[in-house]
Parts: structure tokens; sequence; C-alpha cells
């Protein structure tokens, strides 16, 4: 495996003499000392706004802050780990303390990829990266390939989705010490599970950032995100704060690919694109082992997912398709609200073009913005998509936190879960799904004072109007919210849980043994709409080595089912000559395409 160490601009690095070389940008400053163990050292300032000192006999695990001139001490914008809060003390880390056990993990090809969505601080009872271990193998066992990771730099407060990280080298603190994400690491890879983290590159948190004060340069003012003002990365020490972030937790952390939050959001006026950049980097950089790349994007662009003619992606890997969710949610739920809107119209339609064809929205006006969005999507193969059903978002900003399983029912549940699962695209589960969770995700934040009033009426105003308000909408900054969101794993012993647990077992079997030989070869232009009717949708993918067909009904009324050549791959309730109220059946027929 390549070497894990990867020289960082910012930062408290171990040199190879022992000596430790803190380094920080901050063009905001006339001077700035470096607070070590209780002890103030001035640093030297360098052209561009840097200040560096070097210091021996600097032991693993010590304390550092940054001084400023008026007497201020902020913590490393570029801590590896604080000792407690973000507020606090960054600790010097030596990043070859950990022994790995997997030395010779080389990772899994996209295609074989069932993503399994997780928050750590709600994924078991403790909230750690340690007791999320033991839950590791029962998900391996399931057939689940990949762990996802929500975002886990350093946020304001103990409780939080991770989305408001600040300090975007350091695992939080909360979750446990890099050690110990980097056991949770090498225990997935002990049971060939990959692991993915969320990674936020387009903002940071309203609580512990200092980046504003350090370096004004920093940021865009002009420039506005939906969370403050936007990151320069035209600047070259922010630039290099932001793309050095990816390589350093692939390389350290030993992680098997990274998804990108909101790249809709990373403006960037370079004459190359930040995103291509960093993807580029990864590549030449990790040529040993697949880093699997997702983006997150409600453009719907595909300019950053090309294939080259061996079906290789020099970029990224697949883009979360949030059309997937929002058509079958309105299918399912019939909810139309918000974003909802731009699905309301023949939901079967846009179901069965998004199945087949990538997205719905391919530079087709959307009712709820008045501008076209997306572009022709056709020629994507199936596997340029991660599909889900339900997600941290899509949950999480109800204000009542609901899973689908709570909207649409349990038979609907089933029918859409199988259809996920049996469908070409990549699939991603959100924790519990596997086992019909029922407890509601809530959003859940650990702020104080100000910030919380502002968090708390914020929150409120937000659902006014929406589906699924009332007048008692969480408070984000309560514990209680944030204990209402953990899973009970007790409900995978109830009869319910273990009814899904099989359903989840069949599927993926299916989906690895009988859909993953068929996928290293799909191309683009592979699908077609066979039918559609009132919740009904049939739909067939012809590959070089065999067709896929399937039809599930949600409506009222039973349907014909279409031609659909092979034999049975799986049928729920049970294989009919037609297909009755929440049923589905997928067919599968080798050989080469007609």
């Amino acid at each position: 495996m390549e070497s894990t160490t990867l020289e960082k601009s910012w930062g408290a690095e171990i040199l190879a003499d022992g000596t430790v070389r803190f380094r920080l940008w901050a063009p905001g400053q006339q001077q700035v000392a470096l607070r070590l163990n209780g002890t103030d050292y001035p640093m030297q300032a360098e052209k561009d706004g840097w200040f560096t000192l070097s210091q021996s006999g600097v032991t693993p695990g010590a304390e550092y802050h940054y001084v400023l001139a008026d007497g201020s001490v902020v913590p490393d914008p570029a801590s590896r780990a604080q000792k407690a809060e973000v507020n606090g003390p960054s600790l010097v880390i030596d990043p070859q303390s950990y022994r790995w056990q997997q030395t010779e993990w080389r990772g899994r090809p996209w295609q074989e990829t069932v993503v399994y969505e997780l928050h750590i601080g709600t994924f078991t009872p403790e909230g750690t990266f340690r007791a999320a271990i033991e839950k590791l193998p029962q998900l391996a066992e399931l057939g689940i390939t990949m762990i996802e990771v929500l975002p886990v730099s350093q946020f304001g407060g103990n409780r939080g989705w991770g989305y408001d990280g600040v300090l975007l080298y350091a695992p939080h603190t909360a979750y446990g010490s890099p050690d110990d994400f980097k056991a949770f690491v090498d225990a997935a890879h002990a049971l060939n599970l990959s692991v993915v983290l969320d990674i936020v590159l387009n903002h940071f948190g309203p609580e512990g950032n200092y980046l504003p004060l350090l370096a004004p340069q920093f940021f865009h003012e002009e420039r506005q995100t939906p969370w403050g003002a936007g990151i320069a990365y035209d600047v070259d020490a922010a630039r290099r704060y932001i793309s050095e972030a990816p390589l350093y937790w692939l390389k350290e952390y030993r992680l098997d690919g990274l998804r990108f939050d909101a790249i809709d959001q990373i403006e960037d006026s370079s004459d190359k694109h930040v995103l291509i950049e960093i993807a580029e980097r990864i590549r030449h950089e990790i040529p040993d082992r697949p880093a699997h790349l997702t983006t997150e994007d409600s453009r719907n662009v595909i300019f950053l997912h090309p294939r080259d003619e061996q079906g290789n992606t020099p970029l990224f890997s697949g883009e979360w398709n949030d059309d997937f969710h929002n058509a079958i949610h309105v299918l399912a739920t019939g909810e139309t609200h918000a974003y909802y809107q731009d699905f309301a119209d023949a939901p079967e339609k846009k179901v069965a073009r998004i199945l087949t064809e990538g997205f719905a929205y391919q530079g087709e006006v959307s009712a709820q913005s008045g501008e076209t969005r997306g572009v022709p999507s056709a020629g994507q193969p199936p596997v340029a998509f991660v599909d889900f059903i339900q997600n941290h978002d899509q949950v999480g900003n109800r204000a009542q936190g609901d899973r689908l399983i709570t909207l649409a029912g349990e038979a609907r549940t089933k029918v859409l879960y199988s259809a996920l699962l049996l469908s070409p695209h990549i699939p991603l589960l959100f924790m519990g799904e596997e086992y019909g969770e029922t407890n509601p995700f809530l959003f859940f934040t650990d702020f104080h004072g100000d910030l919380a009033k502002a968090v708390r009426e914020g929150r409120a105003r937000e659902f006014t109007g929406h589906a699924g308000h009332d007048d008692e909408v969480p408070d984000p900054n309560a514990e209680e919210t944030f204990r209402r969101s953990k899973l009970d794993w007790a409900k995978t012993t109830s009869c319910e849980g273990k009814a899904w647990l099989a359903l989840t077992r069949t599927l993926l079997s299916l989906r690895q043994q009988h859909l993953v030989p068929l996928l290293a070869t799909a191309g683009g232009h592979s699908g077609q709409v066979l039918a559609t009717g009132d919740g009904y949708v049939a739909v067939q993918w012809r590959f070089p080595q065999g067709t896929i067909s399937m039809a599930f009904n949600l409506g009222n009324t039973a349907q014909a089912l279409p031609d659909m050549p092979g034999e049975t791959l799986f049928a729920w309730p049970q294989e009919q000559h037609e297909l009755a109220q929440n049923a589905i059946i997928v067919r599968l027929a080798p050989g080469a395409a007609a």
C-alpha cells in the first residue's frame, strides 16, 4: 500500500529528524505566537502571510494554541486532533502511531458497491468509532459492501450532523481519537467492507471558525453560499487547505473514497476547477487501489463523471441522484411541497426516465425555480448514479424526521426497497433501513446562547407550510432530540425486524450473484421504458452480458405485465400473471443484448 504520509501546507507536522514544524497562514495578523504546553514561542513571519516555527523535543499529544497580537488564543485551523472541544487546545499527532492490521487491503470494485450511510453519533448507544466496530459484522453478513460515514471533522459542541465542521483535518473528539477512527476503518477492511467519508469543502460552521480573523482573504465576502461567505478557492493558501484535506483523509486513514457535499456551492474561477484538481491528484497519488469519489450536485451535471474507453473514471465515480429519491417520494406519499413540486406531474414517468436514463431533469424547466436544470444523461452507465429512497438529508430535513416506512407504510416501502437494490444503479441505504427502523432521524445541534436561539427559531420558520410540520418542531439543541435519533438495535430481534433483514439479505445476495457480473461492462443508453401507469413502472436494461427487466406497482389496480424475457429473479409478495397493488417482479435473461 502507498505511503500514508502526506506533506501538508498547514498545521503541525513531525519531520524526519523528530522536530515538529508548525505552519499557519494568517495574513490578517501582524504577529503570531505558538503556545506549546503552556509556553509561548514567537513564530517567524514569512512572505504571503505565512508563519512558521520548528520545535524539537515535542512529544505526540502535546497541546498547542496560536496566540494573536491582541491576546486572543485560537486552535490550529489544520488541527489533526483536539483535546476536547472545538475552541480548546489542538494536539500534536504522530500519524505513524496506529499499527494497521489489514496491510494488504486493496479495496473493492465500484460495480460491487452497496452503500450503507451512517452517522457515528446515532449509529450506536455510545456514539463512538469503537462502538460502531461491533456492528460491522452484521452489515457485512447482510451483503453491504461500503460504509459511508457522515462528516467527522471537528464541529461546535458534541452533537451534530457534521456538516458544520470547522477543523477539516481533525476527527470529532466526541466520536474518538484519530487512532479510533483508523481502528474502525481497519476493522471494516477485515470484513471486506470499504469505507468512504462524507467531506464538506463548501463552507465552515458557525462555531469555532477563526479563519476570518486569521485570514480574511480565505473568503470572498461578495459571494454568498446558503451557509455564509464563499471560500476563495482561487487564493493559493486557501486552495491548498481545501485541496489537501481529501488526500489527507484518504491516505492517513486509508479510506476507500469520499463523498463531496453540495459541490454546486463550490464556485471557483481558477483555470482548473478545484474539484478537478482534487480528483486528478487523488488518481495520480493513489494508483494502487480504487478511490471511489461521489458528488452531490443539484445541477444534474455529468462533466465531472466522464468514463474513458475502458470504462475507468479519471475524475469522479458517481453522482448522488436526488431525482430518484424525489420522484419515488412523490409516487409513494403524494407529497408535492417544496422541491417535490418538480415531480408532482406524472411521477411514474419521471421514475421510469430516471431508472433508464439517469436524471429526470435533463434541461427541462423546474417548476420550483422556474429555471432549466440538468443535461442529457442517458449516455452515462447506470453505475454513475447513486440512488436512495431515503438518506440523512431527506429524512432529517423533515420537521419530525419521518422515515419512509412511517410515511408510506411497510408494503410500499418494501416494493421500493426491492426496486432500489435490484436496479443496476448504485444503491445507498440509510442506517436502520435494513431492518425497518421507524425511529426518526432529526436535525440536532449542540449550540448555546444566541446561536442556539437563532438555530431553534430558524428551524421552526423553515417548516412553515411544509408537509410534516406541526406546532412543535423539535428543538435542535435539546439532547432529547439527539437521543430520539439513535437506532433501536432491539428491533433487529423482533419478528418485523427479522423479516426485513431476511429481505435485505435475499436482495443483496441476488444483486451480488446476478447483477454485479453485468455491471462491469454496462454502458450508457442501456435503458428502455416498457410501460407506465397509475403508480406503475416497467423498465428494462440491456447489457452485453444480459437483460434485466423490472416492473412494480404502487397503484390501486392490478397491471398487466409487459414482455419481460428470462427467468424470474425476484418477486414480492409472490409471482403473479398480473401485478397487484404493492408488488414487484424482476427478471433476468442471460446472454448478449439484442
